[in-house]
């Protein structure tokens, strides 16, 4: 009998969390309509957005199911952001962890000044901003930003044939060159060039203890999530996917429909076991 009251109890328990999670959800579609350069309330921050969808799937995956959350072993953890966007993944870590020492890369010039005023707004300290995207090579690279969210190296920019693409030439530094002190938590969203990032960095990732990677799985782009997953084993680090939801990523739920032309997209949650 105790057993099926405690059955019953958190049955009712993962039940009324599933209906907070879908009143905030809905409640979060209100950032949809939002034009360029509109400022929301997001949670305790005040937040100038570059586009509406792109707050709302933001501020879904990171405030709400907390896609981004991480048990860090000290007060004050050493994060590399690469990939920062407007700074919603900045306030969700400052959320969580007040004095952690945030590096941040941002190449996409359309972009940074978004970043460093929602940062600024809402008094954000111990964040250095880096106007430089993070890969596996160094030096000065062609990148093509969509000023949304799909900026990316010409490498790996399938979609920069489109006209409203427009063309800069940006720093990029190396990851391995960042990982030359022990680092708590690498959040990667670098629109595609996450293989070579990782690939690069390879021989010092044991630095790293945690490891939250977007695989881009794009039309033109090479298949690398399979060799991505076999540098964090081989690293010592276990790893789960994520696979987001059917708004944001129809493509990887059923019923399955592969083909070259299939856009989807993975989180890959990685920590290191070994000590």
């Amino acid at each position: 009998m105790t057993s099926l009251l405690h059955r019953a109890a958190g049955f009712a328990a993962r039940t009324a969390a599933r209906a907070a999670e879908k009143a905030r959800l809905a409640a979060a579609r209100r950032y949809l309509p939002l034009r360029p350069g509109s400022i929301a309330k997001v949670g305790p921050y005040r937040v100038r957005t570059n586009d509406g969808p792109n707050l709302y799937v933001l501020y879904k995956d990171l405030f709400v199911r907390r896609v981004y959350d991480f048990e860090a072993q000290r007060s004050d953890p050493r994060i590399l952001d690469c990939g920062s966007n407007i700074g919603l993944s900045i306030l969700y870590f400052k959320s969580r962890y007040p004095a952690a020492r945030i590096e941040a890369f941002e190449p996409d010039p359309s972009i940074v000044p978004y970043l460093k005023e929602n940062l600024a707004m809402n008094a954000i300290d111990g964040v250095v901003v880096h106007e430089a995207a993070v890969g596996g090579s160094e030096g000065v690279l062609t990148f093509y930003s969509d000023g949304k969210y799909g900026s990316a190296l010409a490498s790996v920019a399938v979609d920069a044939t489109r006209e409203s693409w427009t063309r800069y030439d940006v720093p990029c530094v190396r990851l391995r060159d960042l990982l030359d002190e022990p680092v708590d938590l690498i959040k990667m969203n670098i629109e595609g060039a996450e293989y070579e990032a990782i690939a690069g960095a390879a021989d010092r990732l044991r630095q790293t203890r945690e490891l939250l990677i977007e695989y881009h799985h794009l039309p033109g782009l090479p298949r690398t999530l399979h060799e991505i997953l076999a540098i964090l084993h081989g690293n010592g680090f276990e790893y789960l996917l994520y696979d987001f939801d059917r708004e944001t990523n129809p493509a990887a739920q059923p019923p399955f429909h592969l083909s070259p032309e299939t856009r989807l997209f993975l989180l890959i949650y990685a920590r290191r076991i070994d000590g």
